[in-house]
């Protein structure tokens, strides 16, 4: 693998950290992260050693953590938070992660919130920043969406860095999914074009769980926890009628990374359509379609629960013109609709009665408050992002890898959509528990 895991700093550190912490092992005080540790990206034995065999350093990412030196003098250190894109379960977890850290640990204390995403950057748009400190986000953590408020779509970078350097921000933390973090890196850009030494920190969010070389993100436990709730629900619908078919439709754009770890989660999940699989919805000769296979699972069980991620099936519409969202994202055709009638009209060929219960809980997901595992990984994303802006580390994202927390530079993780790989065993386990077909073609 050629990826570069290298993190860009903005210089050396001379600043003494205000943390007294150690570098004595044993001592029973957390020791400084010093900046040759590492995490490695593979823990195959094989691999690493098949690595040094051909003089091979092993890929691997920078440990996040306290270090003894920093570049950011914190009294003189200005920080901004801006949240963007669609709400996410933890959002308001991490703006008061993010405050507290950097005001109670080391003492930056002007600390600025950036309303309704990148657009509280443009000064055309008139929304002023909020003045953050500890007792003004103490309590926001129990309830979802964001207090800052969020939004879709670009600003002109280089409009944005001029309000950074009249502002004299130094520290900008950019919270968001693909989209906010393409634009955090193309404010890097421009910050560096300048020769600026302003720190873009990005901390990943997406409920989709679909960003490169993270293993979760935060909000997506939340989210498929509480998909949990709304699968059993529906279970209870399906089996309440005779030929009872519950269809829900879970978020997941490109990936279907929540649809599975749901029906995961829930083993009266009979089938998972996810935008990674093709499949075909009748197949008249082999009875290897979904309809098909739907048919089947209605005679002998009577009821059936069907989970299907919003993107699923693009290809089945046909003659669609393509449009776009505001952050670039291509807006899929509803699937979950059109699977409802697909499936009446079938069963309705068929003379075979049924009663279709169709579930869409997308926004109610989204915007529910973190829960206790996503609480706390909140909590530890934000003291690494912390610790490594005011090390001077730009243009990188805190993430999570073979569980440790790691930094990787926005660029790589946004070179593609992370993805479920069909013929790994995570989604061979999905098809242990849903019992369904290997292919449906």
């Amino acid at each position: 693998m050629t990826q570069d895991f290298t993190i860009r700093t903005l210089g050396k550190c001379t600043v003494a950290s205000p943390l007294i912490l150690s570098k004595i092992e044993g001592d029973g005080i957390f020791d400084y992260i010093r900046d040759e540790e590492r995490i490695l990206y593979s823990t195959s034995l094989q691999k690493v050693q098949k690595d040094f065999e051909n003089n091979d350093t092993p890929l691997s990412f920078e440990r996040p953590g306290p270090k003894e030196l920093l570049y950011f003098e914190p009294a003189k250190t200005k920080a901004a938070i801006v949240t963007c894109g669609g709400l996410c379960p933890g959002l308001n977890n991490v703006i008061r992660g993010l405050v507290t850290q950097l005001w109670k640990r080391y003492g930056v204390t002007k600390i600025l919130g950036v309303q309704y995403g990148y657009a509280g950057l443009n000064p055309e748009n008139q929304l002023p920043f909020i003045e953050l400190n500890p007792d003004i986000v103490d309590d926001i953590h129990k309830t979802g969406g964001s207090m800052l408020g969020s939004s879709r779509g670009e600003q002109p970078a280089s409009t944005i860095v001029d309000t950074l350097e009249r502002h004299y921000i130094n520290i900008l933390f950019c919270v968001g999914g693909d989209g906010t973090l393409r634009g955090a890196h193309a404010i890097h850009e421009e910050i560096e074009k300048r020769g600026l030494k302003i720190s873009i920190v990005g901390v990943p969010k997406t409920i989709d769980n679909d960003i490169n070389f993270i293993e979760k993100s935060f909000g997506f436990e939340s989210a498929f926890a509480e998909a949990q709730e709304i699968i059993l629900h529906a279970h209870n619908e399906a089996k309440g009628a005779q030929n009872g078919v519950a269809l829900i439709k879970l978020m997941g754009r490109d990936s279907g990374f929540i649809a599975a770890n749901a029906a995961l989660a829930v083993p009266d999940v009979n089938f998972v359509l996810i935008p990674e699989m093709d499949f075909c919805l009748d197949n008249p000769t082999t009875k290897n379609g979904f309809l098909n296979h739907l048919e089947n699972r209605l005679r002998k069980k009577k009821h059936a629960v069907v989970v299907v991620a919003e993107g699923t099936g693009q290809y089945l519409f046909k003659n669609e013109k393509e449009i776009k969202d505001a952050s670039g994202n291509t807006i899929h055709n509803d699937i979950g609709i059109f699977l409802k009638n697909k499936i009446k009209n079938y069963f309705s060929q068929k003379n075979m009665q049924i009663s279709v219960k169709y579930i869409d809980p997308s926004y109610i997901i989204r915007s529910i408050p973190a829960n206790a595992n996503d609480s706390k990984f909140c909590a530890q994303l934000t003291h690494k992002a912390v610790h490594a802006a005011m090390a001077g580390r730009t243009d990188f994202l805190v993430g999570y890898w073979n569980s440790y927390f790691t930094l990787v530079p926005i660029p790589t993780a946004t070179q593609k959509r992370k993805k479920i790989d069909i013929e790994e065993e995570f989604w061979w386990n999905v098809l242990e528990s849903t019992g369904q077909a290997m292919h449906m073609k």
